[in-house]
């Protein structure tokens, strides 16, 4: 659920013919407009992805990042190699690296960062990432030797993750309000509930590279709000915009560029497995029965996202289609309901986060599932409540979410503590067999089995691939249609001078 706000470039004119041709003043400031409010500007401390967005490759720095097709490449590691047998790998770091505080990126502060990640009292989101990795070596202080228990076929790719970004002992506890990186750009105000601030730092080694001076992201979730801003000029860039209908008012405005690409976000109708009515599977496979994904799709995204029946994003190439293990059959669903004791319905209630696809969502299947016999409460909840609540304690029935963290199937691996509530020993002896093997093929295959394990078991009701419908002003260049991280660079995106 892990992109740009405006930019005044002055056009100056001489004041008399005398001084020559009008001359335009550099454009190196940018308004992005986010639909998530930042509940921290920590990537290791929180999951709220517009954390990522913003500060992921841009303030915070990690040993791998990713281009735009999901290819690994270096960052604070100019290079690395691996043993043949893929358990041990050896980072070897760019030299000269410092914090914006002034501090020296060493091999002991990527050891201090990774060790605090996988602390038992650790809070990283991600926590599961590091857990193939028995020691963390530094012969010398630009080298650092990371050794697993056994082969990770996603190591590297989990490198990439803000999760994964490399803090300094001396600032890590304020990183929540204070950020200190190695990043390309630098805090520089954070106004909570309306905007973050991030300036170049003009000491990093790619300065030169990074054409916007400065950034801003301004916070609006509110899709009458972001189109009017846009359409004033007060916002530059809504890489997701929250109103996908008004795509086409912006494709006839030559201001504006449409640009429509993929995320790894997975929409799902969430169900709390641990508790009644969900533990039992034939009342979780009525509610998949009850659901009509393409009517969802065409009320929430204007018809824009790709229907899913597990969690899984199509884009990938291990991609198996389920959408037909449940269609569209109330009177299957109400046979199911029958069979587990609800002949005469059931009620649940259903928590619905302050985004357009998960409020709209929420309306529309709060509809088809009460076709089907199962009332449904809708209840608005604001997301740091939903953190809380849903996320932490687990106290919900249904709740529609976007997973928008890649690689995520080990959610389902994760226990009955996850706030899924699932526990099958099953799946996570597959998800860990998966996790040990190297080649190619039999990834896509064992990855493919548990695709369906869970969509046999709806553990959740799957609706859509959250799609990434940007608006931006035509003049811009440089930044991602798709999202195959969480991350948005700013490093690349300037003005078409």
């Amino acid at each position: 659920m892990r992109r740009w706000s405006q930019l005044f470039a002055a056009t100056v004119f001489s004041a008399s013919l005398a001084f020559g041709p009008a001359i335009a003043q550099p454009r190196d400031t940018l308004v992005v407009g986010l639909q998530q409010e930042p509940t921290s500007l920590d990537p290791t401390a929180d999951a709220t992805a517009s954390i990522d967005t913003i500060m992921s490759g841009n303030v915070f720095e990690t040993l791998t990042t990713s281009t735009e097709r999901g290819e690994v490449k270096p960052l604070l590691a100019k290079s690395w190699d691996v043993t043949p047998d893929g358990k041990a790998y050896t980072f070897h770091l760019n030299e000269g690296v410092k914090f914006t505080d002034g501090e020296a990126l060493d091999s002991s502060v990527v050891k201090f960062a990774f060790d605090r990640a996988m602390a038992p009292d650790s809070v990283n989101p991600s926590k599961g990432i590091f857990s193939a990795i028995s020691a963390i070596e530094t012969p010398d202080p630009l080298t650092v030797v990371i050794r697993l228990k056994e082969p990770d076929a996603y190591f590297l790719n989990s490198m990439t993750m803000g999760d994964a970004a490399i803090v300094h002992p001396k600032t890590a506890a304020g990183n929540k309000t204070n950020p200190v990186g190695t990043g390309v750009y630098k805090l520089k105000q954070w106004s909570k509930g309306d905007r973050v601030v991030l300036e170049r730092n003009p000491a990093h080694r790619d300065a030169a590279r990074a054409a916007l001076r400065e950034v801003t992201f301004r916070v609006m979730p509110d899709p009458t709000a972001a189109t009017a801003a846009l359409m004033s000029g007060d916002v530059d860039a809504f890489p997701t915009i929250p109103a996908p209908e008004t795509v086409e008012q912006f494709r006839k405005d030559p201001r504006f560029k449409v640009v429509v690409g993929t995320t790894e976000g997975e929409v799902i109708l969430a169900l709390n497995n641990g508790k009644k009515p969900f533990n039992d599977l034939r009342v979780r496979q009525a509610i998949s029965y009850a659901l009509n994904r393409q009517d969802i799709i065409d009320g929430a995204q204007a018809g824009l996202a790709t229907p899913i029946g597990s969690h899984f994003p199509p884009h990938n190439p291990a991609y198996v289609d389920l959408t037909g293990r449940y269609p569209h059959d109330v009177a299957k669903a109400k046979a199911l309901l029958k069979e587990a004791g609800y002949a005469n319905g059931l009620e649940v209630s259903l928590q619905a986060i302050p985004f357009p696809y998960a409020r709209r969502s929420a309306e529309i299947i709060a509809q088809q599932l009460g076709e089907a016999g199962i009332n449904v409460k809708l209840i608005n909840v604001e997301f740091p409540f939903w953190l809380a609540e849903v996320y932490k304690k687990k106290n919900y029935d249904m709740t529609i979410i976007a997973h928008t963290a890649p690689r995520d199937l080990g959610n389902y691996a994760n226990g009955p503590e996850y706030f899924y509530g699932y526990d099958s020993p099953k799946f996570r002896e597959m998800f860990a067999d998966f996790r040990r093997t190297v080649d190619p093929a039999e990834q896509k295959k064992k990855l493919g089995d548990l695709q369906r394990f869970i969509a046999d078991e709806a553990v959740h009701g799957f609706l859509f691939q959250l799609p990434q419908v940007g608006v931006y002003k035509a003049d811009l260049k440089g930044y991602w249609t798709n999202a195959p991280e969480l991350l948005m660079p700013l490093i690349d995106i300037a003005w078409v001078k």
